[in-house]
């Protein structure tokens, strides 16, 4: 027997607002605090329901995970982001149901009433069904994975500056990166930058010549998303910043300490004191949700298959965005990929399509800008495809630092990151060096209000 769900009744901000249609937002991310931001001021009511109290800037993880920056960085509470507008609620909690027909949807245990439904949950780490890969080769979607990064590079070269036995100290010296996406190249270049110039200056007994960072992919070449130039600039540059590549090499196997790779060649084993994740992503499991509950078609790989305006079959009121929903209403056929830039197009085009469908008035279709892609792989060098244009090394950089941090949407944070990039440009010192919290701590985090915590 399903258990009773309370009704959660809330009052509106402003009392004016009683009468205004409810649109709730569920998702803080690039996708979801668009349109948030798109709908402050216009004639609805909004709530904005996430897991977390604050928006994560996902792309400069790695920089978390390698000290560069701070947790906080990164990070940005979406109270003071949108939560002070008039006609904007924030609520923490996860959705678990959906119940399209009443318009409801079911969090903390209690449901709640909708007019609009905007779903932006965004996308976790994808082991390829090996789950029990997950704590042994950590993800990086979350802040506590970068920490949970940074603790065991960090405590394995402490452990190592402590080791007499040569084998070990080169096994505690040494990274593996599985996934030659940007964020697996972001990753493994900032490592090894960590690795070879903290060890010089930090370390006494350590020998920044034996560190070793891996790079494992199984294509035939790196950034396969961006074209074949700039790949083939990146994989020179980690060649010459000493980073190992391994195309071609399919993981067959993760264990402690250990990855088992098939190549061309046969199987190969690489031995390393921290192995990274970067291979694969899914969806938000609320797309399974929405499919049981609608009977909405999802792709095969777990996303929701959506019309024009981002809306699903026989429910035009609720629409799906960013990296939980497939949309191939494109000049090729191809769904838009996973990135932030999409998904902050998406918010905001939904935002303007549902005001301009409470006035009755015709909104454009969507049509989505590419601006391409980029990458830092090392100190002041990255690498980037903007629209058929392609730049490498220092301007590179000077590209994606601007990029990102005009996407940053809080403007302390854009002020310290800058701060912390010039310090560690003229200083090569990393910023956040702690080594913070028990092994393995957060692998399982649980987010959002504990159970109990809310009463009928």
């Amino acid at each position: 027997m399903a258990p009773e769900r309370f009704f959660l009744e809330l009052d509106p901000p402003d009392t004016s607002l009683k009468s205004l249609p409810h649109v709730v937002i569920v998702g803080g991310g690039f996708g979801g605090l668009k349109a948030c931001h798109a709908l402050i001021g216009k004639p609805v009511r909004v709530t904005l329901i996430d897991k977390r109290n604050f928006n994560l800037f996902q792309p400069l993880l790695y920089q978390v995970a390698s000290g560069l920056v701070a947790e906080a960085d990164v990070a940005s509470p979406l109270r003071q982001m949108v939560g002070q507008a008039p006609n904007v609620q924030i609520l923490l909690g996860e959705v678990a149901e959906i119940d399209a027909k009443a318009k409801e949807i079911v969090f903390n245990n209690r449901r709640f009433g909708y007019d609009h439904l905007i779903l932006a949950t965004g996308s976790g780490s994808s082991y390829f069904g090996k789950e029990e890969w997950r704590s042994l080769a950590p993800p990086m979607k979350i802040l506590e994975h970068a920490d949970e990064i940074r603790r065991r590079v960090l405590t394995a070269l402490e452990e190592a500056e402590q080791t007499p036995d040569p084998e070990r100290r080169q096994f505690l010296q040494s990274v593996v990166v599985v996934g030659g996406g940007p964020t697996g190249c972001e990753l493994a270049g900032s490592l090894n930058e960590l690795m070879k110039h903290a060890l010089g200056r930090d370390f006494k007994q350590l020998n920044p010549e034996l560190c070793k960072v891996t790079l494992v992919d199984p294509g035939d070449r790196l950034l396969r998303a961006m074209a074949p130039a700039i790949s083939k600039s990146a994989e020179s540059y980690f060649k010459s910043a000493g980073v190992d590549l391994l195309l071609g090499g399919r993981v067959k196997e993760i264990s402690e300490g250990k990855v088992v790779l098939t190549t061309s060649g046969g199987e190969q084993t690489l031995e390393a004191a921290t192995i990274c994740w970067t291979a694969g992503v899914k969806p938000s499991h609320l797309g399974k949700v929405l499919a049981d509950a609608t009977g909405c078609a999802i792709d095969k790989g777990g996303r929701v298959i959506v019309k024009p305006d981002f809306s699903i079959a026989q429910f035009p009121e609720i629409r799906v965005i960013g990296d939980l929903c497939s949309y191939s209403h494109t000049a090729d056929g191809k769904p838009l990929p996973g990135m932030a830039g999409p998904a902050v197009q998406m918010g905001g085009w939904v935002a303007a399509d549902i005001v301009a469908n409470l006035a009755n008035e015709q909104h454009k279709a969507f049509s989505w800008f590419d601006f391409g892609s980029m990458a830092v792989i090392g100190p002041l060098h990255a690498v980037a495809d903007l629209r058929g244009l392609k730049f490498t090394g220092l301007i590179g950089w000077l590209m994606w630092a601007v990029a990102h941090l005009a996407f940053m949407p809080a403007n302390e944070n854009r002020i310290a990151l800058l701060s912390k990039w010039l310090w560690a440009i003229a200083t090569r010192e990393r910023a956040a060096m702690l080594i913070i919290g028990r092994p393995n701590q957060h692998m399982e985090v649980e987010v959002g209000l504990p159970e109990g915590a809310t009463s009928p």
